[in-house]
């Protein structure tokens, strides 16, 4: 973890390595308290006195890291990929500079976006900011709230999202930029067509064309263009397994045009062509509702091909929710205690970093398990892991491959490694990340 922030400058070489230290501390133990995870009395006020330092600078925490993240990337395209997570503090009433959350709790709504590779891997943070409300519900009224101007709603943060993400990502890559229907902005739409940015995003909106009709209308009539079968995966808070899922797919170009709302803001371009995709489930389980998918893209669409790459980057929106259940349920960060909002965000955005570790390790396994485990761990780790999974003193010469260091990982989060299991999952592989990371620290007496 501590060359994640090889760049880091904070104006105190010692404050430097205090928090390198502090952020590899956490990794070992990222679902333990600043106390026990510092190891010591003298350590844990280490990094409290570390935490209130006005020279820890979350802009500087995270441009080192995205830093890190330029320099070993080697893809050429990415998705930028961004949601909303709500973070609920109702105990923390003490808090300064608490407020309520969109869940109308005391809490943050952080809003982070990824760095993930087409093959679904993460490698970075984006982008990350937090929100909390002064008070829990808006009085003003449905049109009040609509007549604002973008930069005056909590929706602006797609838009400043977006832009953070294209400003700072690696050199000569091409963002692809996805999100789910809080981002069918038409806004954003026209600030990625005026700043040359592509885009990938579920529509919530049944918006007009310029003919005066609406885009779900003129997509019901046209012809079917096949079916895409994809893999659907487990919903915890539905209940819902994986599964494959058979949908109809229509794609067409629509000029949309600017909401009426709208047409008084005179720089903001009276009409959109935009490329949309429809996929419906017409065979869905029974007892679980169809699967219903409208995408807005600026992707061409002259071909199957084309049509099934853009579904499958907005497949990869999965990966985010995949890291809010990594922060809340592996690093916890609702059992965060601090006296403000601003330390808060700071242990937010150092798990958040741990966390995308926990996941490149899951995946990178899943896409790529012939890679040398190499990539992930350091020599003492890797033979550390193998003597301890295989429960023996003889170690290999060479480092095995990821699959089989992912696997021997759940072995020390307490799976079973069942012939008919499936890869091993985020939450058997943070559970081994801490079983290993205590066993490398007494690796001598293994």
């Amino acid at each position: 973890m501590e060359k994640e922030f090889e760049t880091l400058e904070l104006g105190s070489k010692r404050l430097e390595r205090r928090f390198k230290v502090a952020v590899s501390d956490l990794s070992e133990h990222p679902e333990e308290s600043i106390w026990l995870a510092s190891g010591s009395r003298a350590n844990a006020k280490a990094v409290y006195r570390m935490l209130g330092n006005e020279r820890l600078d979350k802009e500087g925490i995270l441009a080192a890291h995205r830093n890190t993240v330029c320099e070993r990337n080697e893809e050429k395209i990415l998705l930028a990929i961004q949601d909303t997570m709500c973070v609920n503090y109702d105990t923390h009433g003490m808090t300064e500079g608490l407020g309520y959350n969109c869940e109308q709790s005391l809490g943050l709504n952080v809003h982070s976006c990824l760095y993930v590779t087409p093959q679904g891997i993460p490698i970075g943070l984006a982008a990350q900011s937090a929100l909390t409300r002064l008070t829990k519900s808006d009085e003003r009224s449905h049109h009040e709230k609509r007549m604002r101007n973008i930069e005056e709603k909590e929706s602006f943060r797609w838009l400043q999202t977006m832009r953070e993400a294209a400003q700072n990502a690696p050199a000569n890559v091409k963002l692809v930029h996805i999100a789910d229907r809080e981002g069918d902005i038409y806004e954003l739409y026209a600030a990625a067509e005026k700043t040359g940015q592509t885009f990938v995003i579920r529509a919530i909106h049944d918006r007009l064309t310029v003919g005066n009709q609406h885009m779900l209308e003129a997509l019901d009539q046209s012809e079917i263009k096949g079916s895409v079968n994809i893999l659907v995966p487990e919903n915890h808070n539905k209940h819902t397994k994986e599964r494959h899922a058979v949908l109809q797919l229509r794609y067409m170009s629509l000029q949309i045009r600017k909401p009426q709302i709208r047409n008084t803001n005179k720089e903001l371009a009276d009409s959109l062509t935009l490329n949309l995709i429809s996929l419906k489930e017409t065979d869905p389980p029974n007892g679980q509702g169809p699967i219903e998918w409208l995408l807005m893209t600026n992707f061409e669409l002259n071909s199957y091909d084309q049509v099934l790459r853009v579904i499958e980057y907005y497949r990869q929106r999965w990966k985010i929710e995949r890291f809010h259940f990594v922060l809340k349920s592996g690093c916890e960060i609702e059992k965060i205690q601090q006296h403000s909002v601003d330390r808060i965000e700071l242990m937010i955005l150092m798990y958040s970093i741990i966390s995308i570790h926990i996941m490149q390790l899951t995946y990178i396994a899943r896409c790529f398990p012939d890679t040398p485990c190499s990539l992930i761990f350091s020599e003492n780790e890797w033979k550390t892991l193998y003597r301890a999974a295989k429960l023996t003193t003889i170690v290999p010469d060479m480092p095995y491959s990821m699959a089989d260091a992912a696997n021997f990982v759940a072995i020390l989060g307490g799976r079973t490694a069942a012939p008919s299991d499936g890869p091993p999952g985020l939450k058997v592989i943070w559970l081994g990340l801490n079983a290993l990371f205590l066993l490398n620290h007494y690796r001598d007496y293994i």
